[in-house]
């Protein structure tokens, strides 16, 4: 692959793995061997359970900027505290310019050893995506990251469109199912997937990753087709949870379950959750997140130029969340109980 533009290193070679045959509950060593002998250290992993069982992952907002610098602590603070972590979702703009070798160089080595040992759950943001030329690599109107596809080995979806391959997929782990959708391309192309995969059975827990917030927190921003497209959906089928990035801020909030008339009943339905996990901030506008009553968005906590990392545990019929600081105070939880017989969810 021949990395040019703004990059220093011409062609590079990209390689992947996978394996298949795997024992569930099993603890695996893997290394990268090269050329002359060179190989990296040795790295752990262990794969999940086909049963139902407590577990827990890591989420980030965006990234994006001073990766080396001021994300890095955040990344490994976020380590400090769930070291057996299951996967880490990143929510988009992991980089600030999609193809740029340097950014990606500083997103790895941020993180050092803890990427072989947390997988990673990417979803695609809007500085993953832009036109490729030498002085113009940061505009829209491109395709996905040069490296996203090379250097992320993600599932392949054969009914979607060519260009959303390997940005909108799922997977379930011990009881959760969770759904990466890509809100910069082709939305409507991509409401069918997420219904089949909300209507498939075997999940106790659902998860929804996407990098445009649905209920944005800033002013002069509204994702309205993604929400037109995406919400009737989550809340027909009850989604227990929305993940997500772009706004730089955090913004906690729910939508509670809708009544016959077209209204909201007083019963909890949905968390959404808005985060930041780089130093790049914005404001936030309350009176963009009273807009949104009307569409069921009831405000929890929010807060401004703060460093975020979240762990969530599943623990049977509880879904815990909480979000620390870049310093490890604990900053914000709830907690939602779950009735898996009847579907009714407390949030407290």
């Amino acid at each position: 692959m021949n990395i040019g533009g703004d990059n220093s290193q011409g062609v590079v070679h990209y390689h992947s793995v996978v394996f298949s045959e795997l024992e569930p509950e099993t603890n695996y060593l893997y290394r990268v061997q090269g050329a002359d002998d060179f190989g990296s250290e040795w790295m752990r992993f262990r794969t999940a359970s086909t049963e139902t069982k407590p577990f827990r992952f890591v989420y980030f907002g965006d990234a994006q900027n001073d990766l080396l610098q001021h994300w890095s602590r955040l990344l490994r603070a976020g380590f400090e505290h769930a070291p057996d972590a299951a996967f880490a979702l990143y929510c988009g703009d992991l980089v600030n310019q999609p193809h740029r070798d340097l950014e990606w160089a500083e997103w790895y080595k941020a993180g050092g050893w803890i990427h072989g040992r947390w997988t990673a759950v990417p979803v695609v943001g809007n500085h993953e995506k832009g036109r490729y030329d030498r002085d113009k690599s940061k505009k829209s109107g491109g395709g996905v990251s040069l490296q996203w596809r090379p250097q992320f080995t993600l599932p392949e979806v054969a009914s979607l469109p060519e260009k959303l391959l390997e940005t909108v997929y799922s997977f379930d782990y011990q009881g959760l199912r969770v759904i990466v959708l890509n809100s910069t391309d082709q939305v409507e192309a991509q409401a069918e997937y997420l219904e089949s995969e909300l209507k498939r059975p075997g999940a106790n827990w659902t998860v929804v990753a996407t990098h445009y917030s649905l209920f944005s927190p800033r002013e002069n921003r509204d994702h309205e087709e993604q929400r037109n497209a995406w919400k009737p959906l989550l809340d027909q089928y009850g989604v227990d949870l929305v993940l997500q990035g772009h706004d730089h801020l955090y913004a906690r909030g729910h939508v509670p379950v809708r009544t016959v008339d077209g209204g909201y009943s007083d019963a909890f339905q949905t968390l959404y959750v808005a985060s930041v996990s780089g130093p790049k901030m914005y404001e936030l506008s309350e009176e963009k997140l009273d807009s949104y009553k009307g569409e069921g968005y009831r405000e929890g906590k929010v807060c401004e130029n703060t460093q975020f990392f979240q762990v969530i545990s599943i623990e049977g019929d509880r879904l815990v969340y909480k979000a620390y600081t870049a310093t490890g105070e604990l900053f914000d939880q709830v907690q939602i109980e779950k009735n898996f017989k009847t579907g009714a969810k407390r949030l407290f």
